[in-house]
């Protein structure tokens, strides 16, 4: 079976277990623009169904979808991710509520599916939870567009039994880490955009990316505006201080801020053997999909098409300090930053600026339709 047809098939029989109440929220009519093209990476509502309201069997044939839309070693990172919620609320003191009975909670992962699944299509569906957001949408027999897809932990690192660490986004710093150390001083210059890293990734949760997009507050990266006055006033007290913690001045905020033009090194100006660091780094973000179309992103990239991506770098190299990265390039936004929590809460995600959410391949689409 295609990617495709094992989504078509994962989402019908997720629908068909849903009880008309649960439907109601976990079904919505195509297109659904506006709710469609938004999404969280914060313990906030991420719109549809929570696997809260789902029973044991309705659960799994979530889980069955989901498991469709990622690699094998993506879902196992994105269940490790959920599993964290229950360490995160440990260390919070089990007293983190964010307006909701429990504030981190791994139940509190949401499913929604948009139009009537098929191969013809057009159809989406997304998923997202704290930390967790994926998107795909399904048209003309393929699956067409795979992202915004999020990927964070908090913490970053933990404690196993006889020593290990569990360390879910490990290879997205280590990659990049191993792009430094082979950089030399003249490049490293170049990739070095910012001293002080910023304290999120910069793209935020838009919907649509633009130049001179700078970290949102955090207030404004939750589903709509807290109506609890402290909860307000507590998520917008977290920002203030993490950016007076690590120094954020608006030359910061400017050097960070996202351009056409992309900043950084490019891999025109790297190595082969630095290119094939970069490679494998990219191949973190891709591969978190389907192999079948992982192979057709990474295509994207083959070759002296890899030129056009650059490298930028902020905050400090040494490790366990705050630091962010990004790769962008043609078709391509992929940030990581690891700043709060003493640098021990990663953000990461993978985004086309072109063809988020289908966006392209949607316009091309609706314009043959009114021709026709």
């Amino acid at each position: 079976m295609t990617a495709a047809e094992r989504m078509v098939t994962a989402a019908t029989a997720w629908i068909a277990a849903l009880d008309p109440a649960q439907r109601a929220d976990a079904v919505l009519p195509w297109p659904a623009d506006q709710e469609r093209r938004r999404w969280f990476y914060t313990p906030t509502d991420h719109g549809g169904l929570p696997l809260q309201r789902m029973g044991p069997e309705q659960q799994q044939a979530a889980h069955r979808l989901v498991a469709t839309g990622l690699s094998g070693p993506g879902y196992v990172t994105a269940a490790t991710i959920m599993g964290l919620e229950n360490v995160l609320d440990e260390a919070d003191g089990w007293s983190a509520s964010w307006g909701r009975p429990r504030g981190r909670d791994p139940q509190l992962y949401y499913l929604t599916v948009f139009g009537t699944p098929s191969l013809s299509g057009p159809w989406s569906w997304r998923f997202g939870g704290h930390h967790v957001s994926v998107h795909h949408l399904v048209l003309d027999g393929r699956v067409q567009a795979s992202s915004p897809c999020f990927l964070g932990a908090d913490p970053a690192t933990s404690p196993l039994l006889g020593g290990h660490l569990l360390r879910p986004l490990g290879a997205a710093e280590d990659l990049a880490r191993d792009l430094l150390a082979v950089l030399d001083d003249g490049q490293l210059a170049g990739a070095v955009i910012c001293p002080v890293a910023p304290v999120d990734i910069v793209g935020g949760n838009r919907s649509q990316l633009s130049d001179g997009d700078r970290v949102l507050p955090l207030p404004e990266v939750w589903r709509g505006r807290f109506t609890d006055p402290r909860l307000r006033e507590l998520t917008a007290a977290i920002h203030e201080k993490a950016e007076a913690r690590a120094g954020v001045t608006e030359q910061h905020r400017d050097a960070v801020a996202l351009t056409g033009v992309p900043k950084g090194l490019p891999a025109a100006a790297m190595s082969p053997e630095q290119r094939e660091v970069l490679r494998a780094l990219l191949d973190v973000y891709v591969g978190r999909i389907p192999e079948e179309l992982a192979e057709r992103e990474a295509a994207k990239f083959a070759g002296d098409r890899l030129d056009g991506v650059h490298f930028a770098w902020a905050g400090d190299t040494r490790r366990g300090r705050p630091h962010y990265y990004r790769l962008q390039g043609p078709g391509l936004l992929a940030e990581y930053d690891n700043t709060q929590r003493d640098a021990d809460h990663v953000h990461t995600v993978w985004r086309d600026p072109e063809n988020d959410f289908g966006d392209d391949v949607l316009g091309r689409h609706r314009a043959a339709f009114h021709r026709s």
